[in-house]
């Protein structure tokens, strides 16, 4: 992912409300958001390149999703893939911040991350980036390309937006989530933040969707973790950059249940 908004303990009826969108070059192969047929406990997109994803729920209600952090002079070709991480969450037991302490001594072979992990309980954020993990208290929060809540302009609205969507009537939650993902709007240049790569770069990636030649917003996603264990996951779907359709699925379940056959 390269944005990520939640709501984390802060709604009446959803205790993980998360907005995403995933950036990536078309040419990536992906395969959409589904239960996974190697491991049917998984809800998730697949990177087809490497076989992790960006961001998945279970049946058992653990969640985790990735971002990249933006640093073109530290880029190592080869590292391994970041999308590991949060299959390998996805598919283990361990809690959040115990999965956190196991990739400390491994982390620094991995290229720039943020590292979002819900196991049932507790929330927790962990980037090679940053000395240690945290566990995060009920709040409202924003990771992109920096660390988390860093104060980029997608950030900062993106969490308005979701502050008031949450306000909001609840049945307009999702659409108004979709909305605040979709938007197309560069920062103010003297907004633009500086992570080594050129200015009218850093403006086209400054939006919360993005729609360059070759890279831009392949999916937005609202996942929402009821109180009562009911879990909704929307994706829409596009492969061009200039597609003004979507392809949207829908998936819910309720926590706990057994996969069906």
């Amino acid at each position: 992912m390269c944005l990520v908004l939640f709501a984390w303990d802060t709604h009446p009826r959803h205790r993980l409300i998360v907005a995403a969108n995933r950036d990536e070059f078309y040419a990536r192969p992906t395969a959409a958001a589904g239960w996974w047929s190697d491991h049917p406990n998984v809800l998730a997109g697949r990177d087809l390149r490497e076989g992790g994803t960006w961001m998945g729920v279970t049946r058992d209600g653990r969640f985790a999703a990735v971002t990249n952090v933006r640093e073109p002079r530290g880029y190592r070709v080869g590292a391994p893939s970041r999308g590991h991480l949060v299959g390998n969450f996805l598919l283990s037991r361990a809690p959040s911040m115990g999965y956190a302490a196991g990739l400390m001594p491994v982390a620094p072979t991995f290229n720039g991350f943020n590292l979002l992990l819900f196991d049932g309980m507790t929330m927790g954020w962990y980037s090679n980036r940053h000395p240690a993990a945290r566990t995060l208290p009920p709040g409202i929060y924003g990771v992109s390309n920096a660390l988390l809540d860093t104060p980029w302009p997608k950030v900062v609205m993106g969490k308005d937006d979701l502050r008031q969507a949450i306000d909001g009537p609840d049945e307009e939650l999702e659409a108004r989530l979709f909305e605040s993902l979709a938007r197309r709007d560069p920062a103010p240049d003297a907004a633009l933040p500086a992570t080594g790569i050129d200015a009218g770069r850093e403006r086209a990636l400054s939006s919360a969707f993005i729609a360059t030649p070759e890279y831009g917003t392949r999916c937005s996603t609202v996942l929402l973790i009821g109180r009562d264990g009911e879990v909704t996951l929307t994706e829409r779907t596009t492969t061009l950059p200039a597609a003004e359709g979507w392809s949207e699925a829908r998936h819910r379940f309720r926590i706990g249940e057994a996969a069906a056959g």
